[in-house]
């Protein structure tokens, strides 16, 4: 890297958003710069070092189907893998893995080092540059200036960001690094709506002052398993996570020192996460709750800390540590690291085009914690988006847009670009309406091709997917001609199954399609050619075909509204008729379809009819009709 070098895209960040901006771009063919506070952090995990989950899980999936890092990431650091949901349904059934965060960093760090077209750069951003409303680089601490012709902030907590433990508070970042403290000044000069949030992590216990012997065991998943889909599967053994809960003791404590608690004394001026709060937070709120459980889980072996899960707190030192030892199994517990909340500033996401670049200034784009969302995978998502679109833009091409009824990651961004946020953000299954379309167990369906245009996946990655793809679908064309006889070991089979047994042939696939019959107990009962997690999907689009299909007629009716584009000069006011609340939400997200006007929270129905009408009206005048 030289200092006068002109790059197609900068990335601002070093975490899960900027990793995967930064090799999205490059790997397309963009000349891209990667600037970090710390190139020692690159991908950290300073919350809890997990990967995986209901939602998230799925969104993994997708990166890894579009070609991103994060499934890879992952599976190269697990200690403790699980499968959750599996009794709700394949729509959220999905994994989650513990994973070693040296290791795990240490893999995005390689990635990154050996890309060609990918600089990497320590220091510290202080200002953007923007001429005529239009991005052109930025300024570094020591004076010099980089220019580009898009660049990507995805400056994750560290943007303004301030440590809370009781009532002290200082500028830092997550565990003790360099808060972005002047860029933050600067960026609010860029005329963006930017406000604040909160997000809280727990303090980190030492492993062998815990007592592990009196705690329930959570042992990895017994069968091989991975994230990437062509990854190497495997059995986690040597590690266990523990089981325990708070009590009213605990609760004492917590109440005893509220008069010490930034979020009872109003200190913090920012909202958490509504849907994990902070363990003070859920003494507040639900004082009906006797107790709450707690997951104790390793970080690693060789790093002695335990993260407690479900115990994320702003209380002061003296408060954690005696609250912590009123826990079952941490009566003598240490604590090597304090919980903490950290408020950081974020740009209200309705600013933002599908694609994430920002309306009101061209080729800039946001991606990550800075949108106003929480969590490693909600980031590397927006992240490989923006890396796309950045590099795509860059060469005067038009930019990639996931729709809701494609991928967990277009339900994400319009979420953010259409209804903002003023708490982070956090993806859950409940916000995808089309849950059976979007499996964790067919992204790669979904997304693999598209990885492969853009030029994410490679040719052999490609050929490798069609090959199962075409595996797949030979295999359910010939079990529909395999009969399956009335033989008594097959019915001895059926029978420990509870499914009835059968007095006549009747084809494997029809068998199949009993809810009781997985591919498992079907694949004992004759040769398969697949292996149990293809035949899954065999199963799951047998025995979900009815439901499969009807979600696909919502969303042909959803396309039409999708179709029917808003011009950007669009005068939203001038519609007659429209409700002040329609024009006042209509003008802030300035929606770009119907579609996206009608998921705005809070506009009236009548609304959207009158918009309609009057985009069609705008049409035909400008047709002569």
């Amino acid at each position: 890297m030289q200092i006068d070098d002109k790059y197609e895209v900068i990335v601002v960040g070093g975490g899960h958003a900027a990793c995967e901006a930064a090799l999205a771009s490059s790997r397309i063919g963009a000349k891209t710069l990667l600037l970090n506070l710390n190139l020692d952090n690159i991908a950290y995990m300073p919350c809890n070092p997990s990967i995986g989950g209901p939602a998230k899980g799925h969104l993994v999936r997708e990166i890894d189907a579009l070609g991103g890092e994060i499934a890879k990431a992952a599976d190269a650091s697990t200690q403790h893998l699980r499968w959750l949901n599996t009794s709700k349904g394949p729509a959220v059934k999905t994994l989650r893995a513990q994973c070693n965060p040296r290791l795990y960093s240490d893999y995005y760090r390689r990635k990154l080092l050996n890309e060609k077209e990918l600089d990497i750069y320590q220091a510290e951003v202080t200002d953007v540059m923007i001429e005529k409303g239009e991005i052109k680089g930025v300024k570094i601490k020591t004076g010099q200036q980089f220019y580009s012709k898009t660049v990507i902030i995805a400056t994750g907590t560290y943007l303004g960001s301030k440590i809370h433990i009781g009532l002290t508070s200082y500028k830092s970042g997550p565990i003790g690094q360099i808060a972005a403290t002047e860029f933050a000044r600067n960026f609010k000069k860029t005329g963006l709506e930017i406000g604040r949030l909160r997000t809280d992590t727990t303090p980190r216990l030492k492993m062998d002052t815990i007592n592990w012997d009196i705690l329930e065991k959570q042992k990895s998943i017994s069968e091989p398993a991975c994230f990437s889909y062509f990854g190497e599967k495997k059995v986690y053994e040597g590690m266990f996570c523990g089981l325990t809960r708070t009590n009213e003791q605990t609760h004492e404590i917590i109440r005893k020192y509220f008069p010490q608690s930034p979020i009872v004394q109003g200190t913090l001026d920012s909202l958490g996460p509504r849907y994990c709060p902070s363990i003070d937070d859920k003494i507040i709120k639900f004082p009906e709750k006797e107790t709450h459980p707690i997951f104790l889980e390793p970080i690693s072996l060789e790093s002695q800390e335990v993260y407690m899960q479900n115990f994320s707190t702003s209380m002061c030192v003296e408060a954690q540590i005696e609250a912590v030892q009123t826990i079952k199994g941490c009566e003598s517990a240490e604590i090597l690291r304090p919980g903490y909340s950290i408020e950081y500033d974020y740009v209200q996401p309705t600013q933002l085009e599908a694609w994430l670049e920002t309306k009101n200034i061209k080729n800039l784009f946001l991606a990550g914690q800075i949108n106003g969302t929480s969590g490693y995978e909600e980031a590397g998502a927006q992240g490989l988006i923006a890396g796309i679109n950045a590099a795509l833009i860059a060469k005067n091409k038009h930019p990639v847009v996931l729709t809701r009824n494609l991928a967990y990651i277009g339900v994400l961004i319009d979420d953010l670009i259409t209804k903002g946020t003023n708490e982070p953000y956090r993806m859950f299954t409940s916000r995808c309406e089309y849950r059976l379309l979007l499996r964790h167990d067919n992204a790669d369906e979904r997304l693999a091709q598209l990885g492969y245009e853009i030029g994410l996946n490679s040719e052999d990655i490609w050929e490798k997917y069609q090959k199962t793809w075409n595996l797949i679908k030979g295999e359910k064309e010939r079990l529909e001609n395999i009969k399956i006889a009335p033989t008594e070991k097959n019915n001895e089979i059926l029978r420990g199954a509870d499914s009835s047994p059968i007095s006549e042939k009747i084809s494997a696939l029809s068998l199949l399609k009993r809810p009781e019959i997985n591919w498992e107990i079907l694949a004992s009962m004759t040769d398969t050619k697949v292996n149990n997690e293809q035949g899954e999907k065999i199963a799951i689009s047998l025995k979900y075909e009815g439901y499969i299909e009807r979600q696909k007629k919502q969303v042909k009716k959803m396309e039409k509204m999708e179709k029917l584009k808003i011009p950007k000069d669009f005068d939203f006011s001038s519609i007659p008729s429209l409700s002040a609340e329609g024009k006042q939400k209509f003008l802030r997200a300035l929606p770009r379809t119907l579609g996206q006007a009608s998921r705005i929270s809070g506009v009236p129905p009548t609304d959207i009819q009158l918009l309609w009408v009057a985009i069609e009206n705008r049409r035909r005048s400008a047709i002569g009709e």
